[in-house]
């Protein structure tokens, strides 16, 4: 009996080895499902599931989904042509999954003005299995108003930026918007923001742009954020922070950079920076570059090591 269970016990374990690691980026059906219902706006003022809405803002601004209620998930939307927000969050244990976010374009290409494919307040939030591109802000952005703490989970999501395949309003095909891929914005201080990023496909946050130090990532202010088995390719910069307004606590393991200038500008005399097991391209400039100072309390990058090629790595090119 002994013997029959150590044998069990090492095939489990010799199989559990030999899975291949999840993939970063989406998985099975993104957007709308058959037979969608139209609307150009939907305004959430209860709690319940919200499945298959297409909804065409027709240029209109403003949060084109607005979510006020609690205990609300929103799944299997296509979200478009705005020039504001695709979804506002202001309430909490609101899941948002599987969702087709893009084209949400304010301003002109010279001249953007933000509007973010989700935003919204801190809050028990989870974003899961998303495409969220072309916006003139960020994809992601909590909590421009500075009001509010909680914790904001992103996964199994592509987070990206690239041309324009047509002329939009204020914009030409060729054109490519917007800022980050994700960035936070906090309280000053009190309890910290949680922030867990993983399994996300991150690409395109390249130049030109109307910023300078474009990132998939911008870490900053008071928050406490994980970063995992992320893939970041063709971007200017993979992941910057904390900035000049904030103290953020950021850990990184297990993702991979390919294509980019800089895979870690650490910025401003960021603390308890960890970085481990990252892989990196051939063509990643400069691995870790430090802004400010190279005085760096509670630093640590361990296990850096060549990238196997990206299409190991992610769920669709």
């Amino acid at each position: 009996m002994k013997t029959c269970l150590l044998l069990c016990t090492l095939a489990l374990a010799n199989a559990a080895a030999a899975e291949p690691p999840q993939r970063a980026g989406t998985t099975g059906k993104v957007g709308v499902l058959e037979n969608p219902k139209l609307v150009h706006r939907l305004e959430i003022t209860e709690p319940g599931v919200y499945e298959n809405y297409r909804v065409d803002a027709q240029g209109k601004s403003g949060n084109i989904v607005k979510i006020t209620a609690d205990d609300v998930t929103l799944r299997h939307c296509e979200i478009f042509n705005a020039s504001g927000n695709g979804v506002g969050v202001f309430g909490t244990r609101v899941v948002i999954e599987n969702c087709r976010i893009h084209h949400l374009l304010s301003g002109t290409f010279q001249e953007q003005h933000d509007a973010h494919g989700i935003t919204g307040r801190w809050g028990d939030v989870i974003i899961r299995n998303c495409d969220i591109s072309h916006v003139s802000g960020d994809c992601v952005q909590f909590d421009p108003d500075r009001a509010s703490r909680g914790s904001l989970t992103i996964e199994n999501c592509r987070l990206w930026s690239g041309p324009l395949a047509a002329d939009a309003p204020g914009f030409k095909a060729g054109d490519n918007p917007g800022e980050n891929a994700f960035d936070s914005k906090t309280k000053p201080d009190g309890e910290r923001c949680k922030l867990i990023i993983r399994r996300c496909h991150m690409h395109g946050w390249s130049q030109p742009s109307q910023i300078q130090n474009r990132a998939a990532l911008n870490l900053k202010e008071h928050i406490d954020a994980e970063i995992s088995h992320c893939v970041f390719d063709d971007s200017e910069i993979a992941i910057r922070g904390p900035g000049g307004r904030g103290d953020a606590r950021v850990s990184i393991r297990d993702c991979a950079i390919y294509r980019t200038r800089v895979g870690v500008r650490a910025e401003d005399m960021i603390q308890d920076l960890k970085i481990a097991d990252m892989a990196y391209g051939p063509d990643v400039t400069s691995r870790v570059a430090f802004h400010g100072s190279k005085n760096m309390p509670g630093h640590a990058n361990t296990g850096g090591h060549e990238a196997p090629d990206i299409s190991e790595l992610i769920t669709q090119p």
